[in-house]
């Protein structure tokens, strides 16, 4: 393949990836709620480690494409059923706990990810379709929601994605839901994985690895994770630390954004920064799951994750707008200014979306929604 034809393969190839993760949400987030949980955690499992194993044979772009989506689809449903699962099993004053580790550990996957691939890409489909394999086997043994059972014989709408948008109330809840998390995917997906071109803006005196600065912030996202659930657990409230976590985002951008000059040593400790002042992924999933009644429950807490992760297209495409416009003014800094605006915007519609959500801790989750 031709240098010129890396980029734009690479991009084709994640964008496939994300498109399956957008169908696979909807797919078995509703699978979740007229199948059951476990069926759907089994189903994702099972997809998603086939299409990792086979990942390592493809012998083209086409057919890496394609597995790509296959992988997205199966990727998709394993978060949002464990979240579901826990949030049901456990008692209401406890759930927080265990979605926090179900979530933090689960992040360490990108870090163990790019640890493996510094020995080669195949090899390293090859260990992540094995270990999800493992991961299976561990799984046996787990016990369907009772909250489910309760339902899935009841004479309700189960898993209905439409249910979200025949009710304005409802509908707003979704959207504030999906908007409270996009500032992450910001950051890790336009921040820190656009270098060089941020250090070249940062006038940076050594070459940055982006494959290094997003193991350092999942590592800090992992770590965020805990620190964000136990706070919420302690103070007993996920609004208060989630607005806590926005704003400590917002600030670890400004520290990145006005650090000219950098080399690798301090980039990497600023993605650690960053990754930790996003790190309310636990937190956003755990809020998705505690606002919605059972018989959609899964269907949420499966899509919004998934929809805030493809937020990352619309995000890329205002940025390269903003940028287009600035380089058009000549600017020379239309780099940072557009990374300065993009994040006041979305940590602002974050915050206010934020505010229009209720607080959902030891609420009790036993209901369903109405038609």
């Amino acid at each position: 393949m031709k240098p010129a034809d890396v980029l734009a393969v690479g991009t084709s190839i994640i964008n496939w990836q994300m498109f399956g993760l957008l169908l696979g949400g909807v797919v078995w987030g509703t699978l979740g709620d007229k199948l059951g949980r476990i069926k759907v955690l089994f189903g994702s499992i099972t997809l998603y480690s086939i299409a990792n194993f086979a990942n390592a044979y493809v012998s083209s772009p086409g057919m890496y494409e394609l597995i790509r989506f296959v992988a997205g689809i199966g990727l998709a449903g394993e978060l949002g059923a464990g979240i579901t699962l826990v949030s049901e099993t456990l008692s209401k004053e406890k759930r927080g706990y265990g979605t926090m580790i179900v979530a933090a550990v689960g992040l360490f996957g990108a870090v163990a990810a790019n640890w493996i691939s510094k020995y080669g890409w195949q090899d390293a489909y090859k260990v992540g379709g094995g270990l999800g394999v493992l991961l299976l086997f561990m799984r046996i043994g787990t016990f369907e929601s009772g909250m489910f059972k309760n339902i899935e014989q009841a004479k309700v709408s189960k898993g209905n994605f439409f249910l979200l948008f025949t009710n304005w109330v409802r509908f707003k809840k979704y959207l504030c839901c999906i908007l409270i998390g996009a500032p992450l995917w910001y950051v890790v997906g336009v921040l820190i994985s656009l270098q060089p071109e941020f250090g070249n803006a940062l006038h940076s005196t050594q070459k940055l690895n982006a494959g290094d600065g997003i193991q350092y912030a999942y590592i800090a996202i992992a770590l965020g994770g805990i620190v964000s659930g136990l706070l919420s657990q302690i103070t007993k409230s996920r609004k208060l630390i989630m607005m806590i976590f926005l704003l400590l985002s917002a600030v670890s951008v400004v520290v990145y954004l006005n650090s000219t000059g950098l080399d690798s040593r301090r980039f990497l400790w600023l993605c650690f920064f960053m990754g930790f002042g996003v790190g309310y992924w636990t937190l956003f999933v755990t809020i998705a799951a505690e606002q919605f009644g059972t018989n959609i429950r899964s269907t949420v807490a499966t899509t919004v994750p998934n929809f805030v992760r493809g937020s990352l297209i619309l995000i890329n495409l205002a940025f390269v707008a903003l940028k287009g416009h600035f380089d058009a003014q000549k600017s020379p800094d239309s780099m940072i200014v557009s990374a300065y605006i993009m994040m006041a915007i979305l940590t602002v519609l974050a915050l206010l979306a934020l505010s229009q959500l209720k607080e959902t801790f030891g609420k009790d989750l036993n209901y369903a929604e109405p038609l």
